[in-house]
């Protein structure tokens, strides 16, 4: 393949997926990867549809999120601690009243990797947290000598994308290149738009600027009740990357 688009972590939110998806047009992709934490927000129903209407080849990698999804769908409970403490629990509980059983059956064939060969790079494999697991952390601050332990546990290719803390980077570590396609819905960059990345012949971290109040308001009128504190430190006051990356960091393994 020649090009293609990673988008990560839409949450929902269905503006900055329309935004990034306007902007593939002007783009050639050949594929594009869907990499996790999909429906798990304001417009789970209208944001599925918005992909699978997409004439682009299109693969799924599963997320904690679509987990969480998908078994609230199937009657799971969450504990009413995880739910008076995390919108995005709430927000997963909400997706899967909304969603279609065809839909539901959709989140069950998400992969958890997904390798692609591609131009430039050859073969990339593409997870939502690390390859061996959807909720491991990777940020900015991650120590060489731990990313490469994670990297290296399996036979991986060189080039690997992930997502799962929303804030875009290209690192390398020992053999090991590692991208974080940040987040299209829920960013945390220190500022508002939507981000993703786009690889083939080589990686580039692409910012597609929307109107963040107009979406805030279709978000909000979606009936999900929590859009302000969902989307409080990734839109409407976005919190420094930087201190977001420590607290992923804390309590992880040095």
């Amino acid at each position: 393949m020649r090009r293609v688009a990673a988008l990560y972590d839409i949450h929902g939110n269905l503006p900055a997926l329309r935004a990034v998806l306007a902007e593939l047009e002007r783009e050639h992709i050949d594929h594009i990867v869907v990499g996790g934490d999909v429906a798990n927000g304001p417009l789970p129903t209208a944001t599925l549809d918005a992909l699978t209407a997409l004439h682009t080849d299109i693969s799924y990698v599963m997320g904690n999120g679509d987990l969480e999804v998908a078994a609230a769908y199937d009657g799971e409970e969450l504990s009413a601690s995880v739910l008076a403490e995390s919108p995005a629990a709430r927000s997963a509980v909400f997706a899967a009243t909304q969603i279609s059983r065809a839909q539901r059956e959709l989140i069950g064939s998400f992969r958890p990797t997904i390798t692609l060969e591609i131009e430039g790079l050859g073969r990339v494999l593409f997870c939502h947290g690390s390859p061996r697991s959807d909720t491991e952390i990777i940020t900015t601050l991650t120590q060489d000598e731990r990313l490469g332990e994670i990297l290296a546990s399996g036979a991986n290719p060189p080039t690997i994308v992930g997502g799962h803390t929303h804030r875009l980077f290209d690192r390398r570590a020992y053999r090991w290149r590692f991208i974080n396609a940040g987040s299209v819905g829920m960013p945390y960059e220190g500022r508002a738009g939507a981000f993703w990345a786009l690889l083939g012949p080589d990686v580039e971290l692409r910012h597609t600027a929307y109107d963040v109040s107009a979406a805030i308001t279709e978000l909000r009128a979606g009936g999900f009740d929590d859009v302000d504190e969902m989307f409080e430190e990734s839109l409407l006051n976005p919190m420094d990357p930087d201190a977001v990356a420590q607290l992923f960091e804390q309590g992880v393994p040095s």
